[in-house]
């Protein structure tokens, strides 16, 4: 938590300073088989604090609701997940166990409670649900393993923690399901999935703050769908498509990826690996809609990038270039302003900042 440090001087009371939470920037380098870890300072600036090994090729990463464990998903064979403790007035990574995860898991996240752990697979077509022991360690076997059509990508459940959502990129589809938080057991919702248009390739997705919409990239033909999101029923209803190209743009191969919004839901970004750009997005937090604030060039290849908790600054690693940028973020218009640039392991792929408590 964030406390306030007084002075006396001269009988008064004056507010001094503010002893700031640290907030810690956490990256995977997938070839180079480790985690960086950074703290991230209030000018923008980040600093190493420690280089983690992991044993085998990481990403993605997740993080859990009360920001106590970190999980790595190693890609590499034996297919497994790393726990790892985090210090609290560090920063700094403990392991505390690796276990088997029930394929070679592409995307991770937690339910809302930390209860349990969520993972995608690209490569084996299916998702699973492990539950999480009271101490942040995951529990394996895994309880519960669902196919899929071809190509899962990204899991998560919605803000109030009743429904679950998997893209299958693939199969041009993101699943809908209804999700007991008490067992972690999931349902087919109905109907069992919102599609997208064929060829799109759904891939992450991400919910407002107000679980009004949901906004998605699609990998395949360069697009992020807008879609509305019926909080009572669990699904999702596609409103509009907007390109993530930048203007002029000639290219072949099309690869959005990541997407986040800033804390305070008005600026929307997606990274765009075939032009190695970032498109940001004002956001009308009553309807939805989206009006583009301008095409950001950044780091070769960027699979992975993640805002603040304060929403002022965005950091991107790029794949290609194996090097991270800092953004500070205007407040008032959205748009970038390069900062630093920091080196970075073999294959940057995925970053979390959260707030030290």
């Amino acid at each position: 938590m964030k406390k306030a440090q007084y002075v006396f001087l001269a009988g008064s009371l004056l507010l001094a300073s503010a002893s700031l939470a640290k907030t810690m920037v956490y990256v995977s380098n997938a070839d180079s088989r480790d985690i960086y870890v950074m703290e991230l300072k209030p000018d923008g600036s980040a600093t190493m604090v420690e280089q983690v090994p992991t044993g085998g090729t990481v990403m993605p990463l997740a993080v859990s609701p009360d920001r106590h464990v970190l999980y790595a998903s190693l890609r590499s064979v034996p297919y497994s997940v790393s726990s790892f403790a985090i210090n609290q007035t560090s920063g700094k990574l403990d392991l505390l166990s690796t276990v088997p995860l029930a394929d070679n898991m592409a995307n991770l996240a937690t339910d809302k409670t930390g209860k349990f752990l969520l993972a995608a697979s690209y490569t084996g077509n299916r998702i699973s649900i492990n539950r999480i022991g009271k101490d942040g360690e995951v529990e394996a076997p895994a309880q519960t393993v669902i196919a899929t059509r071809e190509k899962a990508h990204a899991i998560a459940t919605d803000p109030a923690n009743t429904h679950l959502f998997a893209s299958n990129l693939g199969g041009d589809i993101i699943l809908q399901y209804k999700f007991d938080a008490s067992s972690g057991q999931v349902t087919p919702n109905d109907p069992p999935y919102v599609e997208t248009k064929s060829g799109a390739g759904p891939r992450h997705f991400v919910f407002d703050r107000r679980a009004r919409f949901v906004y998605g990239t699609n990998e395949l033909d360069g697009t992020l769908n807008t879609y509305a999101y019926d909080a009572v029923a669990g699904t999702m209803k596609l409103l509009s498509t907007v390109s993530l190209l930048p203007k002029g743009f000639k290219g072949d191969a099309l690869a959005p990826a990541d997407l986040h919004l800033t804390p305070d839901g008005r600026f929307l970004y997606a990274s765009e690996r075939t032009s190695s750009t970032l498109s940001g997005f004002a956001v009308d937090t009553d309807s939805g809609a989206l009006t583009l604030v301008g095409s950001f060039p950044t780091e070769t290849q960027p699979r992975g990038f993640n805002i603040d908790p304060s929403g002022r600054y965005l950091l991107a690693a790029g794949q290609k270039s194996n090097h991270m940028s800092s953004y500070a973020i205007d407040q008032k218009s959205g748009e970038l302003r390069l900062l630093h640039q920091y080196e970075m392991g073999k294959n940057p792929n995925w970053v979390e900042i959260i707030d030290l408590q």
